[in-house]
């Protein structure tokens, strides 16, 4: 049982799962933002391309 204590109270480890809760958060919020500016960017590429 107090193996089982000393293993709750282990605090080793987290800062990692912290920063891959980070990261996973900063991606889904770049792909949210491609998929609402896709659209957009790839409307200004055609302009260009059309433009040349």
């Amino acid at each position: 049982m107090g193996f089982l204590k000393k293993l709750y109270k282990d605090e080793a480890g987290q800062g990692l799962v912290e920063y891959g809760l980070i990261l996973a958060l900063i991606a889904v919020a770049v792909i949210a933002t491609l998929q609402l500016l896709g659209g957009k960017v790839n409307d200004i590429f055609t302009e260009v391309k059309d433009s040349m």
